[in-house]
């Protein structure tokens, strides 16, 4: 699986003097200390890899550094110290004229506010950044028509800002960072002006549209929910530091720190354990007709696992062969036990 977002090293320190702090402490970050010398410590010696497809979700408090790191990553903040590299190229070295060509040719940006144009209409603002790109009008059009259809809002392409609900606006925002065929996505907080039922709709919505896609991403949020939701890995920040990176399983299952262990208790283990973790061998003499995936939850599966009076069969959903077995004991224990 190759690489595309290499970060190696990364510091961000706030302050005139954070260069000077930064040299003499030979990379043994005190964020107390820095802080009591006038300098803040937003991202504190990162370093980490996105592999083609998958997405990143990077997680913590207010004050964590999770959008500062995203900033450094799409620089569109200076790293005090440190290298990104983004499908091999060093962008810490790029001149302006490069680093330009690289957001509009490589990289799909969505915040938490929409910044739509209010004077123009849905299709004219997801066509917008083509037509800068130097696309005619009438090629920026039709994609732009195709990113409607995408993001499920066709019959409203002439609609203006002013007339869409929170949720449509932001569909028109992430149909818009599309429309320019991003290799790689970040996406800072999207959802978290959204009321909680749009919000889980856009949630659906966007790993509609990974599985689509499979666009290499980095996706900032504060809702653990959230990140279990989307993520392939979890990313955990405090002050400045990951604390832990891992699958959503593992950072459950396995916190690597006290902090990501007091930040996980509460989540309850069939949120994060998919099917596959938990079943058993091939049975062959399993002659029920009920396939589950091996990469659904098992929160999602369960119910139809412990109303089958037999084992079901477990399946690869991208070759369709059976690969194991499951039935509601297993299910049981995770609920209410010992998952092993």
């Amino acid at each position: 699986m190759s690489t595309v977002i290499d970060c190696k090293s990364v510091y961000k320190i706030f302050g005139s003097n954070a260069d000077k702090l930064l040299q003499d402490s030979a990379g043994k970050v005190d964020a107390k200390k820095f802080q009591e010398a006038g300098c803040i410590v937003g991202v504190n010696n990162a370093s980490f890899t996105v592999n083609k497809g998958e997405m990143l979700v990077v997680m913590g408090l207010s004050g964590s550094g999770k959008s500062t790191l995203l900033r450094c990553i799409s620089r569109l903040t200076e790293v005090t110290s440190g290298e990104v590299f983004i499908d091999g190229e060093n962008i810490s070295q790029m001149n302006s004229k490069q680093l330009i060509e690289l957001r509009r040719d490589k990289m799909g940006m969505v915040f938490q506010n929409f910044a739509l144009l209010p004077h123009k209409s849905v299709i004219e603002n997801i066509a917008f950044p083509l037509q800068v790109k130097g696309v005619s009008t009438e090629q920026s059009m039709q994609k732009a028509l195709e990113m409607v259809e995408l993001v499920g809002l066709k019959g409203r392409e002439n609609y203006f800002p002013r007339e869409l609900s929170g949720g449509q606006q932001q569909r028109v925002g992430i149909a818009r960072s599309l429309a320019v065929e991003p290799d790689v996505w970040f996406l800072d907080e999207p959802f978290s002006a959204l009321d909680p039922l749009i919000r889980k709709e856009m949630q659906d919505e966007f790993l509609r549209l990974q599985g689509v896609l499979n666009k290499t991403i980095m996706f900032v949020t504060h809702d653990f929910d959230e990140a279990l939701r989307l993520a392939d890995r979890i990313a955990i920040m405090k002050d400045g530091i990951i604390e832990q990176l891992d699958t959503p399983a593992n950072i459950v299952l396995n916190p690597a720190t006290e902090y990501v262990r007091k930040f996980t208790e509460e989540v309850p283990r069939e949120k994060v354990l998919k099917i596959e973790s938990i079943m058993d061998p091939i049975d062959s003499s399993i002659t029920d007709t009920i396939k589950i995936s091996k990469d659904e939850l098992v929160e999602k599966e369960a119910e139809k696992i412990l109303n089958s009076s037999v084992p079901l069969i477990v399946i690869d959903p991208k070759t369709n062969v059976i690969v194991g077995s499951i039935n509601s004991q297993k299910v049981i224990k995770v609920l209410f036990g010992d998952s092993k």
